[in-house]
């Protein structure tokens, strides 16, 4: 992972955040052939699943606060905690063996702004944040549902979708969306009282 790489996607980040990339690609590829954690290992997937993670940055509104929605070996809530490190980031990831990777990250690359919770999202209480991401996790609507309890009006959502997006959108109650197509990405950005209540 190196500048020019997020240059050519339009993102420029201090060295930290490079260093910190390279600490985390090393300490996944050690992981992930042990405990399973990811099919993809090799550098150059690994490099295409941060600038996948990273990308949204171009275009997301100010935040301050962010909780992913099973960040699974890291993407893309590690990353975007590892590029945006004023922000508060939250982890929500119910495996063990994921969760032990996630702190074991958050250590090593002494990530001050992010916490990790192991468990279920919609055990979650008592909290709201600026933005709710996830990637891969769910459909839109079972999406919405389950962070029910961590949102609020004001709260954005970020869902990295595939090429089912389209026959989700027809089953989910949103107003206030745009979604960013980038190569085979679909990002789907809910802004402020998105839904319908």
């Amino acid at each position: 992972m190196n500048s020019e790489q997020c240059s050519n996607i339009g993102l420029e980040f201090e060295n930290k955040f490079y260093r910190r990339c390279e600490q985390y690609i090393s300490l996944l590829q050690q992981w992930g052939k042990v405990h399973n954690l990811t099919a993809e290992l090799q550098s150059e997937k690994i490099d295409n699943n941060i600038l996948d993670s990273i990308y949204p940055l171009k275009f997301l509104s100010n935040f301050k606060s962010f909780a992913d929605i099973g960040t699974g070996a890291g993407y893309p809530g590690m990353l975007l905690a590892i590029a945006r490190p004023d922000v508060k980031a939250v982890l929500i990831e119910p495996r063990r063996k994921r969760v032990a990777f996630l702190n074991f990250v958050k250590n090593a690359l002494e990530l001050k702004n992010v916490e990790i919770i192991c468990d279920r999202v919609e055990n979650v209480k008592d909290r709201s944040f600026d933005l709710i991401t996830s990637r891969a996790v769910t459909n839109t609507s079972l999406l919405m549902d389950l962070t029910k309890d961590i949102t609020t009006s004001e709260t954005e959502f970020l869902f990295y979708k595939g090429s089912m997006l389209e026959s989700e959108m027809k089953d989910a109650s949103i107003n206030n969306y745009e979604i960013i197509n980038v190569k085979d990405r679909n990002y789907l950005y809910i802004k402020n009282e998105g839904q319908q209540v």
